[in-house]
């Protein structure tokens, strides 16, 4: 039950920002969210990052994602190089008090892509017309995905995939997400009245949920090279805000592009 209620807690609080909350409403949080995720991120992958120094990583960090609150694509990847010169400049500025200055520049840079820019995407996709809707869809694949690998990993899962970064992985685990995921997609395309065919929904989903898995996967290697069980311990039970965020942060860039060559952009 310490992790089911804080789960549904956090489940309803997530349905009730993408359908009641204005857009606005809904950056504000996610700037704060991707903040907090920031921060485990150099907690683990930079310890050493403290003080002034750590706040102006998160800030160079989460460049895209205040570029992505104004809606433009263009913005965000200029916000990417903006985030590139902050942490030259950082590593310019500390060279001779760092050992390792480009440990800097190649944990920094990929803060900002891995988060920042990922991130960028979830507001990118909520500006959208039915911006709600594909959110919620994606939230209900991913959602779906999660619960359908880890029963069928349970009751069938025998052949590891990745064992040396998450042994619990399995190919049956993989198998009963795709399946999960496409359920829990068409249920939610057919309650909402969604726009997509869905001849295109299915494929989509399966991409979606592989990507999804590629994203806890490298939360995963992340940890395991950090030498770290959770990126935190700020949702009791769920450890921290990148462990539930994880695979949110490869699959909704995929969405956004995947809709805009469907052209429902």
């Amino acid at each position: 039950m310490n992790r089911v209620i804080p789960g549904l807690i956090l489940a309803v609080a997530w349905l009730i920002l993408l359908i009641l909350a204005p857009a606005w409403v809904f950056g504000l949080v996610l700037l704060m969210g991707a903040a907090i995720a920031v921060s485990e991120f150099f907690r683990m992958a930079f310890p050493v990052l403290q003080g002034m120094s750590r706040v102006c990583a998160i800030l160079c960090a989460l460049m895209p994602v205040i570029a992505s609150c104004f809606g433009q694509a263009e913005l965000v990847l200029f916000a990417l190089f903006l985030t590139l010169c902050g942490f030259i400049g950082m590593g310019l500025a500390r060279y001779s008090s760092w050992d390792n200055v480009q440990h800097l520049l190649s944990t920094g840079c990929f803060a900002g892509l891995y988060l920042g820019l990922c991130s960028a995407y979830l507001m990118l996709l909520r500006l959208l017309p039915n911006g709600s809707f594909w959110l919620i869809l994606l939230t209900a694949i991913i959602a779906g995905s999660d619960t359908g690998a880890y029963y069928a990993g349970r009751l069938f899962g025998r052949r590891k995939i990745f064992p040396n970064i998450s042994p619990k992985k399995t190919l049956a685990g993989v198998v009963g997400g795709v399946l999960c995921g496409v359920i829990c997609a068409l249920i939610t395309h057919f309650f909402m009245k969604g726009p997509l065919a869905v001849v295109v929904l299915i494929p989509a989903t399966v991409l979606l949920v592989c990507i999804g898995i590629a994203g806890d996967l490298t939360e995963s290697m992340i940890k395991r090279a950090s030498g770290v069980k959770d990126s935190g311990s700020i949702l009791a039970g769920h450890g921290g805000l990148l462990d539930r965020i994880d695979s949110l942060l490869l699959s909704a860039p995929a969405l956004y592009y995947l809709l805009y060559f469907q052209g429902a952009l």
